[in-house]
C-alpha cells in the first residue's frame, strides 16, 4: 500500500504524466545552421529583457546557446502569460522559423495545436509548464 501511494504522489509531482522534452541545444544549433525554419525544437536559454505583450501574443528575447538571439512569440490567447524577467533561465519548445539569418524565433509554444501549429508547445519557467 506504501508503495502505491509513493507511486501516486510521484505521478503527481510530474504532472500527471506529461512529457516534456529536455533541451537539446545541440539539435537547436544544427536546425538553425541547416536553415530547418519549421522545425520542432526544445532550446534553453536567458531572457534578454522583460517579455512585452504585442497584441495577442508575449514576445520574449532569449539568448540561447552559442549566443543565438532568438525571438519567441508565445500566444497568450492560447496559453498562459510566462512571468519571467530579464536574467531569467527558461526552456522553449515549439516550432523553429528563420526569416533570415539575423531574424530567428521559436512559435507554437501552447498546447492547444491549429493548423499553423501542428505540435502542442510550451515555455517552462521556475519549474513551472505555460501551454
Amino acid at each position: 500500500m506504501t508503495a502505491l501511494l509513493a507511486c501516486a504522489l510521484a505521478f503527481a509531482l510530474l504532472g500527471c504524466g506529461e512529457n516534456h522534452a529536455a533541451p537539446d541545444d545541440s539539435g537547436f544549433q544544427q536546425a538553425v545552421r541547416q536553415g530547418h525554419s519549421g522545425s520542432e525544437v526544445t532550446v534553453d536559454g536567458t531572457l534578454l529583457q522583460d517579455p512585452f505583450q504585442s497584441g495577442t501574443h508575449e514576445h520574449l528575447l532569449v539568448s540561447a546557446p552559442g549566443g543565438t538571439r532568438l525571438e519567441v512569440d508565445h500566444n497568450t490567447g492560447l496559453a498562459t502569460w510566462v512571468p519571467a524577467h530579464s536574467g531569467d533561465s527558461v526552456v522553449i519548445h515549439g516550432q523553429l522559423y528563420i526569416d533570415s539569418p539575423s531574424q530567428i524565433g521559436v512559435h507554437c509554444t501552447h498546447a492547444k495545436t491549429s493548423s499553423g501549429c501542428p505540435t502542442p508547445g510550451w515555455i517552462e519557467y521556475g519549474g513551472q509548464y505555460y501551454e
